[in-house]
């Protein structure tokens, strides 16, 4: 049973969209820019790409619990709406959320995925991605105990919370829109990129 998710801000009715995969049976829930998504539920499978951007994917497994976000920026100045794009926020919301439905922080395990560097004019974006994440749990006393980050190519990350089983794709040849999205913090992403190099963490 889904417990948690990202709450629409007044003027945002874009919903995360959940289908049922005919390949594996499970639930997958789409995140993109600025989502955050918390689930018990042992057949949900939580999805995105990432370019630049990060995603943390952190669960107690004790109580089963757990759940990704996928953040832009380590922190900036925006609006309500916006402010879900950014590390600050995305990570509290994402811990509190996971310790308000019966997480306990001492037992708080993390993967990190994404922080490419996409383009070479922005290769400061995903360092300074992957620099905060691993502070922010490091001052949180969350150990990583996996996951991908860094490199030049683009993510699909599949992660599991209740088994904490998580799943990479490379995406090879990502076209620049991916980047602009991230950039622009719009949510559509492109699809036509192909996969490759699945890996377990």
């Amino acid at each position: 049973m889904n417990i948690a998710s990202r709450r629409p801000k007044e003027g945002d009715e874009r919903l995360l969209r959940k289908f049922r995969n005919p390949r594996d049976g499970l639930v997958h829930v789409q995140l993109t820019l600025g989502d955050t998504y918390v689930t018990a539920d042992p057949e949900e499978v939580l999805t995105t790409i990432l370019g630049s951007c990060i995603a943390a994917c952190i669960r107690d497994s004790s109580a089963g619990v757990g759940g990704m976000n996928h953040f832009l920026l380590p922190d900036g100045n925006s609006g309500d709406r916006a402010a879900r794009c950014y590390g600050i926020n995305a990570m509290e919301l994402l811990i509190n959320e996971i310790l308000k439905h019966g997480g306990d922080r001492r037992r708080l395990e993390a993967k990190l995925f994404g922080g490419a560097n996409v383009v070479a004019a922005l290769t400061d974006v995903g360092s300074r991605n992957i620099a905060f994440a691993r502070q922010f749990l490091n001052d949180e006393g969350i150990t990583i105990v996996g996951g991908d980050v860094g490199g030049d190519l683009a993510r699909r990350i599949q992660f599991a919370p209740a088994s904490g089983r998580a799943r990479q794709a490379v995406v090879k040849g990502a076209e620049p829109r991916l980047v602009e999205e991230e950039l622009t913090a719009l949510h559509k992403k492109t699809q036509t990129a192909a996969a490759v190099d699945v890996e377990f963490f």
